[in-house]
């Protein structure tokens, strides 16, 4: 257990969660079965794993941690694209919230109880299964809700019905003091407040409780193939579906990313509505030549499936591998000049990648996330129209300068182009931003994070690399 006294660490964790329910560097494949790291590319030896069916049991590993000076980690999916979730940094405890399933759903008020610990393809099956209800979040099954509801979690429904965020009512958390509360705009609002959009830096969250929404009854499906051989026929392709996104009167049941690959272009996304008001918005004819598929669904588990199988996502799913990413928060008025759209289309034509697994996702938010004022909640990019997400795999071992160059120079053509650092999303954590990273993620609300830090977690128990830090 790295430098410090293990014995009593041990000791500890044993009397938390029992000798079954963790794991040390002296467990048998220890990184393969209980550490497995995401991205590849960052390895990190976390000091334990531990595995609580409680609250308080969470709340006593973080008791063992502070009396022996370790930090802490939540982990509900290990979907971490910095590894941020299991440590971020050696030598910190990771607490694996996979026993915390509970879920139970109001039949009122609508409101469901979903354990920390519930991946999005199971908090899905569940709401469907209790009422035919759902919930705003994004489009990967492997990710896990307490990252995901915390951080933001947009989605196709964003749009429509706001971010995972933004569904949280109330939770149960333990902070790390090592004590259980509840937290809601009522009770404990700060933390709260910090919860909604920074979550793993202020406690662990045992249990949520979150509004719902009836799900659609049918909903259209629509895959454009773009036919642009050359960097020109991307480049309009582009900038015809930005001038369609930037339309302040496009319908908020409209979801749309724009996706470019080494085999190609294609637009995608969900109309949540029938196939005749589909039409009725004539998306078609508002961008380029294209082969059409259009599929009606009036199978909401059917719909959320076929997020799942989008391009994109097949390429890194649930897999570990060597990757790296950057991602940029476009508001209304940071839209790309033709000469800037140009000049990206023609970079990503000819530079050299130094890996055929790439990809670049726009991806149109806005709507209902926009509604909240800018500090409502912690999440600090409620101006953003569009992101984008930029994502390359090395196959081979680990990712190299020329990929880095890649992903970075194409930021920059945006950066440069658009006259300003644009925000990234904390939830596609990007260790090059390294300590600019915090006022990327959170902007005008990392001040007040701070403060809150301070008051909550002064010596910093729940940390890594980019948490917020206590104010000084």
């Amino acid at each position: 257990m790295g430098n410090t006294n293990s014995s009593a660490v041990q000791k500890c964790l044993e009397s938390a969660v029992g000798a079954k329910n963790f794991a040390s560097s002296s467990t048998a494949a220890y990184q393969l079965a209980h550490v497995k790291p995401y991205n590849l590319d960052i390895p990190v030896n976390p000091a334990a794993v531990t595995y609580p069916s409680t609250s308080e049991q969470v709340a006593a590993v973080v008791k063992c941690a502070v009396d022996n000076n370790l930090k802490v980690q939540p982990r509900c999916g290990g979907h971490s694209y910095a590894n941020y979730g299991i440590g971020g940094s050696d030598n910190a405890i990771v607490v694996d919230l996979k026993n915390f399933q509970q879920f139970s759903m109001d039949n009122t008020t609508w409101q469901a109880t979903i354990g920390g610990g519930t991946l999005l393809g199971d908090v899905t099956k569940r709401l469907h299964e209790n009422g035919k209800r759902a919930m705003a979040h994004g489009t990967c099954p492997q990710v896990g809700i307490g990252g995901h509801a915390t951080i933001g979690g947009l989605g196709p429904s964003s749009r429509m019905w706001g971010s995972a965020l933004d569904h949280v009512e109330e939770v149960e958390v333990v902070l790390a003091n090592s004590s259980v509360v509840r937290a809601s705009e009522s009770q404990n609002a700060d933390v709260f407040w910090a919860l909604k959009g920074a979550g793993a830096s202020f406690g662990i969250i045992t249990e949520f409780k979150v509004r719902t929404q009836a799900e659609p009854e049918q909903s259209t499906l629509y895959t454009y193939t773009i036919n642009a051989g050359n960097a020109a026929a991307k480049a309009n392709a582009f900038k015809q579906w930005q001038k369609l996104i930037s339309d302040p009167d496009l319908s908020r049941k409209f979801a749309t990313q724009f996706i470019m690959t080494e085999l190609g272009l294609i637009i995608t996304g969900t109309y949540f509505g029938p196939k005749s008001e589909f039409d009725s918005l004539d998306i078609s004819s508002r961008l380029p030549q294209k082969s059409e598929s259009v599929i009606v669904l009036d199978d909401w588990l059917g719909v959320v499936g076929h997020w799942a199988e989008d391009t994109a996502l097949e390429l890194v799913g649930g897999i570990q591998s060597n990757f790296y990413a950057k991602s940029a928060a476009y508001t209304k008025d940071d839209l790309l000049s033709d000469e800037t759209v140009d000049k990206l289309f023609k970079y990503v034509d000819e530079v050299d990648k130094g890996t055929p697994v790439w990809f670049l996702i726009w991806d149109l938010e806005g709507g209902k996330i926009n509604d909240y004022a800018p500090d409502a909640t912690a999440y600090g990019h409620r101006d953003a129209l569009f992101y984008h997400q930029a994502y390359a795999v090395n196959l081979f071992g680990r990712v190299d300068d020329k990929i880095r160059n890649f992903l970075t120079g194409l930021n920059k053509i945006v950066t440069d182009g658009v006259g300003k650092e644009l925000g990234a999303y904390a939830g596609y954590v990007d260790r090059a931003l390294g300590e600019q990273g915090p006022s990327m993620y959170w902007n005008d609300n990392l001040p007040k994070l701070q403060r809150i830090k301070k008051e909550v977690d002064p010596k910093e128990v729940f940390s890594n690399p980019q948490s917020v830090k206590a104010a000084a």
